[in-house]
């Protein structure tokens, strides 16, 4: 193992027990991966618990999702990742993750977007520089077929390169960043903006 794939390795490890510790990767939801090469992901492999990855439980992958190393079995939703750094080649790490305040926004949420507005936390996000700016998230039905939920993420990614971020109904969220610490402060930022729009909504609906 190169020293380059270890430390890649270790920081999804780290962001896997960080992830688990908040509540926001349940049990062995969730997948997290890093770019390898220009060519080359590391993807978490399918089945396992994230608060409990070791340097074995990775697998590397070409763009196109299929398994550069033999007898380890990509997860379901490894072409969602390859899409994104296809999509953009700054893009260093991919997260998602299956939060309870990400499953119920989306459920509750009939539009396919939610859009955040004034909100100081928004400058977390990866180009956006002022609260004075609305930050929308796209939503997509949750599809198990894979290859056809991305083919109705990319449209949305081609039409809008700013883009941070998205979830997919009753199921979690992606985000991405340049590097591990980049995606892992954004879905710090999302957490907060899910958990403020929530307690925004309940209040209002006492209010009414």
């Amino acid at each position: 193992m190169s020293l380059t794939r270890e430390h890649l390795a270790r920081e999804i490890i780290d962001a896997g027990r960080f992830l688990y510790g908040r509540g926001w990767s349940p049990a062995t939801s969730s997948n997290y991966s890093t770019r390898l090469s220009p060519t080359e992901v590391l993807l978490t492999v399918s089945g396992k618990h994230k608060g409990q990855l070791g340097l074995d439980d990775m697998l590397a992958t070409d763009l196109s999702g299929n398994s550069l190393e033999p007898g380890k079995k990509p997860s379901a939703e490894t072409l969602l990742h390859t899409q994104l750094y296809s999509w953009r080649p700054e893009i260093g790490a991919v997260l998602h993750t299956h939060s309870v305040n990400a499953t119920v926004l989306s459920r509750l949420t009939p539009e396919d977007f939610i859009d955040f507005e004034d909100y100081e936390l928004q400058k977390a996000f990866s180009g956006v520089t002022t609260h004075e700016t609305r930050v929308r998230v796209p939503i997509f039905d949750n599809d198990q077929d894979i290859a056809r939920l991305a083919a109705k993420v990319q449209p949305w990614l081609d039409a809008h390169p700013d883009c941070v971020g998205y979830l997919i109904r009753g199921h979690g969220l992606y985000t991405w960043g340049a590097r591990m610490s980049d995606a892992l402060r954004q879905i710090e930022a999302f957490e907060f903006l899910f958990e403020c729009e929530l307690k925004t909504r309940s209040l209002s609906n006492r209010k009414a």
